[in-house]
């Protein structure tokens, strides 16, 4: 069993947690498998991935400890607990739920619930919350997290949504706790049934995100 805090030290070491929405259980594996060997060591699993309790319980099976699964679009409190004794480590929600964070905390996983003001962080950190996922970030751009941070300097947050090779330095720069990418990781792979693209997306958002943070430390 990881520890909460071991969980959470994963989470901003890894930096980039790949957000795997596809259209089958078959498709679901062989993009996490890619994602694997890009580099990818933090995977969500959306549920609105068909059999996603299976994928991931197919995922702890094959990556044992080799890999932090976490299951996304958690919509209630008893998903979040098929998820967990699935496998899932972290558990990642679109809005803020009560429930879903008492669930989770009960059974020591990190949760990370959805929100997009001021108030919302502010009441997900009061009932629990390890991490506040920024969503959808896209629509706002990395000045979200600028503007969040000012009057919450502690507030660790995870944008997800919009979130590209090209906008990833704004980002990290404005001072996120770790960034979840989705179709621009994944998009191309999908549309031409190549799913090495995302192997090579992978490695490109894992470097990227290595050199971001060390031009941070070197500044």
């Amino acid at each position: 069993m990881k520890y909460k805090f071991k969980i959470l030290e994963q989470l901003e070491r890894n930096g980039i947690v790949a957000v795997i929405r596809a259209e089958s259980n078959e498709q679901a594996l062989k993009i996490v498998d890619f994602a694997y060997q890009g580099g990818i060591r933090a995977i969500e699993i959306t549920m609105t991935v068909p059999g996603a309790i299976d994928v991931i319980k197919d995922i702890s099976s094959k990556f044992s400890t080799e890999l932090l699964i976490g299951a996304g679009t958690i919509l209630d409190s008893e998903t979040a607990r098929l998820a967990i004794l699935a496998g899932a480590e972290f558990i990642v929600s679109p809005h803020l739920d009560i429930e879903i964070i008492k669930t989770t905390n009960r059974y020591q996983k990190v949760i990370i619930p959805g929100a997009m003001t001021v108030r919302e962080v502010i009441l997900s950190m009061e009932h629990g919350a390890d991490v506040v996922k920024i969503f959808p970030s896209g629509l706002f751009g990395p000045e979200i997290i600028k503007a969040i941070k000012g009057p919450l300097p502690q507030a660790p947050l995870m944008p997800t949504g919009g979130i590209n090779l090209k906008n990833l330095q704004e980002w990290v720069k404005a001072g996120v706790f770790c960034v979840g990418v989705g179709s621009s990781l994944t998009k191309d792979a999908i549309k031409k049934g190549d799913y090495a693209i995302v192997k090579d997306k992978a490695q490109e958002f894992i470097n990227k995100y290595k050199e971001i943070k060390e031009q941070i430390k070197n500044s």
